[in-house]
């Protein structure tokens, strides 16, 4: 079990910034998880990994593409009162769920912040 976090890497947001909508993400995507995801992800440790793309349509694809595999899934849209523009789209959280479903949509796409490659384009 795990939950994955996706982030939107065009949007070049601080440190503080990211964490904040990477939470957001978190915790609405557990919001609507199943309980017994989330014990099971409990009992396994809580893994959550932090990926990144290059777009909003990037986070869109995933999002439907979770959706369409009964996942728990959140689109977090950003306010715009600090970094970024009003209905940016900032991140995905998908999960928890059983590894093997989260890796069928997400699993060609790089950890955020990795140096060495570009965000994966979907």
């Amino acid at each position: 079990m795990k939950q994955v976090l996706v982030m939107n890497a065009s949007l070049g947001m601080s440190p503080g910034k990211l964490a904040a909508q990477a939470a957001h993400a978190a915790v609405r995507a557990c919001e609507v998880a199943p309980h017994e995801n989330i014990d099971a992800w409990n009992r396994e440790g809580c893994t959550k990994i932090v990926l990144e793309v290059r777009s909003d349509a990037d986070l869109i694809i995933l999002y439907k593409q979770a959706v369409a595999d009964y996942l728990p899934v959140a689109l977090i849209c950003d306010e715009g009162r600090t970094e970024v523009k009003p209905g940016s789209i900032t991140a995905l959280g998908i999960g928890p769920a059983p590894n093997e479903y989260i890796d069928r949509i997400t699993g060609g796409l790089h950890l955020y912040g990795y140096k060495d490659k570009e965000p994966t384009e979907i």
